[in-house]
């Protein structure tokens, strides 16, 4: 690291650092992905959309970074470089790495100029499978100025939870980063080198959940088939049948010592814990405990340091299921919980309930007893115009109505989020991933994905929906256009680790 006389690397000194006295946002980059690649052989891309609102282009995108090639996914993406390289003046933010989730292609862009990115480098998935890692997702810079991704499946799509280590200078792969046994599935990742540990949530099978959301993977059942001189003996002689479990999602946390990089510790959710997936370390470097939201039964657990060093994990929010009927009878419809952020100060905690349709804030001041502050309704699959009535809720009184910007309806539902750095915007867009979002929300994927702002009250907590901005992405170039991660240029809420406090 360079021995510097004051600060001028990426980001900012600490989480506080940023939340006071961090710059507004003018510039967001959202990840765009086309969803009919059979019938339109377009790209996807990222674009780059003002929100300066003395700008004449405000809520307008501003800039399309197209790729070269059809089908990739882009998914989550992340920095060259950031808070955790505050001290090195040597360390510039002046790339984004994009991973492909369907392709695992991985593009390294030229932020340089921040209005107009272009593209810098191009890792093929050969280079990626080179390593027997595939199905690529969160990025994170790294101290050392490497860049991390983690990875969900082996070369053939089954699941595997490792790490893929990248020189974004370069634009090479490096290796992967686990010593030893790695995990059975991946997902989302944090690390907090004060405590030395990284930890890591899971989604499942990539071959399984590629092809669409099928409720029976939930807890498939299989028998063991070894055809070897033992297994026969113990079936036949002995009349043993050995069952197992065939797990195609994730249930586990998975913690591992950031400075040996081995995998130390799993701690199995159970039931209530299927598909943990956004995971997020408070800022504060030296805490020792953060929130995981789980999609499936849509519980959010808080885990945590113990006095022997170990780790443990408690739920401390449960989204009750809606009982609705439609056409077919009685159902229960979960909330999946798909996204979930802290803001920079510690105080709230945000997810989205992707198929209930709203977005919740916490108050998280008491780690240990979260309570709501503010929620609002964007969409989702209990409207009182959808084809199905609620006939048990424990929270709502009524249906929500369908939401409208500008005369624009929101189809789908509200997924990823991204807060500013004072806490006082909340960013939201609508895609899942393709093959799930054609499932749930068709009409979503015909009309487009859309981004909009909630204004937040960071000091009694609540969310309002800005009438005024909407980037409408059903009215993109080369037809609707689906949306996922948005991030700013200077840093945002998901992106940054900080190493020290003050």
């Amino acid at each position: 690291m360079a021995n510097c006389k004051k600060q001028c690397g990426p980001g900012y000194k600490s989480p506080l650092d940023a939340f006071i006295n961090g710059k507004r946002e003018t510039i967001l980059y959202t990840i765009c992905i086309q969803p009919n690649t059979l019938t339109k052989k377009k790209s996807d891309y990222l674009a780059t959309i003002d929100v300066n609102p003395n700008s004449p282009t405000y809520s307008q995108v501003i800039f399309r970074t197209n790729f070269e090639n059809v089908g990739d996914e882009l998914h989550h993406f992340g920095w060259n470089t950031c808070s955790s390289c505050y001290d090195d003046c040597t360390k510039s933010r002046n790339k984004v790495i994009l991973p492909s989730l369907g392709s695992d292609r991985i593009y390294v862009l030229d932020v340089t100029n921040e209005k107009a990115p272009k593209l810098h480098k191009t890792i093929e998935p050969s280079e990626v499978h080179a390593l027997n890692v595939s199905t690529l997702h969160t990025t994170h810079c790294l101290p050392n100025g490497y860049v991390m991704i983690s990875t969900m499946g082996d070369a053939e799509g089954n699941g595997k939870g490792d790490f893929l280590l990248i020189d974004a200078e370069e634009g090479v792969v490096k290796e992967t980063w686990t010593k030893g046994n790695t995990a059975k599935f991946g997902y989302d990742f944090w690390y907090q080198p004060y405590w030395d540990v990284l930890v890591s949530s899971e989604w499942g099978t990539p071959k399984d959940f590629k092809i669409g959301f099928n409720p029976d993977h939930i807890n498939d059942i299989g028998i063991y088939n070894i055809y070897n001189w033992l297994f026969i003996y113990l079936t036949h002689i002995c009349n043993f049948k050995y069952v197992y479990k065939i797990e195609k999602y994730g249930r586990s946390l998975n913690f591992y010592s950031w400075s040996e990089r081995t995998l130390l510790q799993t701690i199995d959710l159970g039931t209530d814990g299927i598909a943990p997936l956004e995971i997020r370390f408070l800022h504060n470097p030296k805490a020792s405990e953060g929130f995981v939201g789980c999609a499936v039964n849509s519980n959010v657990f808080r885990f945590f340091r113990t006095d022997d060093g170990t780790w443990d994990s408690e739920k401390v929010i449960s989204v009750p299921k809606k009982t609705v009927k439609d056409s077919n009878g009685l159902k229960e419809i979960s909330g999946m919980i798909t996204d979930i952020l802290i803001s920079l100060d510690d105080k709230y905690l945000y997810f989205s309930n992707w198929l209930h349709g709203d977005v919740r804030q916490y108050d998280i001041t008491n780690t240990s007893k979260p309570k709501l502050v503010g929620q609002i309704f964007l969409g989702g699959l209990l409207l009182n115009d959808e084809l199905l009535t609620i006939v048990k809720d424990s929270e709502l009184k009524k249906q929500p109505e369908p939401v409208y910007i500008k005369e624009r309806r929101l189809f789908g539902s509200p997924q990823m989020l991204q807060l500013s750095l004072d806490g006082k915007r909340l960013y939201v867009t609508t895609s899942l991933f393709t093959p799930w979002d054609k499932q749930f929300y068709p009409e979503s994927v015909k009309h487009g994905s859309t981004l909009v702002k909630l204004d937040v009250d960071t000091i009694n907590g609540g969310l309002s929906l800005d009438q005024d901005f909407l980037i409408d992405f059903g009215k993109e170039p080369d037809g609707p256009i689906m949306a996922h991660e948005t991030r700013y240029p200077g840093g945002d809420c998901t992106s940054d680790i900080w190493l020290t406090e003050d």
